[in-house]
């Protein structure tokens, strides 16, 4: 990594982005040729996502360009540069999931989360993305929250499973509370 400078020069608008958070996969992965995707997948862990600011000071510490950050961030579907809601839904439209109805599983997803692609849902529990394959092709149609995989959907289970996440989340914050 090139430049050894303080993280307190950095100001960043997103006040959950605590950098010293990161700064110890930066420091071990310094003399790292290669760890960009490392360090990326490091930071979607512990921000949720990877904002341009953010992605600018990664390419700052370990001297990659930022274009060729960017690049890899945008190249792999695994990154994010947007905030989600705190479950992800990854829906798959490959061939088998498609021809076996992932389009309805989506209805069902938009009509119950009353969300569009990419966006969150107003109880911040979820956002929906489309994939183009979840390797899953004998469960389809299939979507993946987490790291759970849902398959054999129909539009009712796939409703199903949603209302029992968010009936599980309600009822912990009800014992938090």
């Amino acid at each position: 990594m090139s430049c050894k400078c303080e993280q307190s020069c950095w100001v960043f608008s997103d006040p959950t982005i605590n950098i010293s958070k990161l700064e110890p996969c930066l420091i071990k992965y310094q003399d790292t040729k290669g760890a960009l995707i490392t360090i990326l997948q490091q930071a979607q862990e512990l921000y949720g996502y990877l904002s341009p600011e953010l992605l600018a000071y990664i390419a700052h510490r370990t001297g990659v360009k930022p274009a060729k950050v960017f690049g890899v961030v945008t190249f792999y579907t695994q990154f994010r540069t947007k905030p989600t809601g705190k479950h992800l839904i990854l829906l798959c439209q490959g061939t088998a999931c498609h021809v076996n109805g992932s389009s309805a599983i989506e209805d069902a997803i938009k009509g119950y989360l009353k969300v569009n692609e990419g966006e969150i849902s107003d109880d911040g529990l979820f956002t929906y993305n489309n994939v183009a394959c979840l390797g899953c092709c004998s469960l389809s149609p299939v979507i993946m929250i987490g790291d759970k995989t849902y398959g054999n959907l129909t539009k009712e289970s796939t409703v199903e499973v949603l209302k029992g996440i968010a009936c599980a989340e309600r009822a912990e914050l009800k014992n938090e509370n």
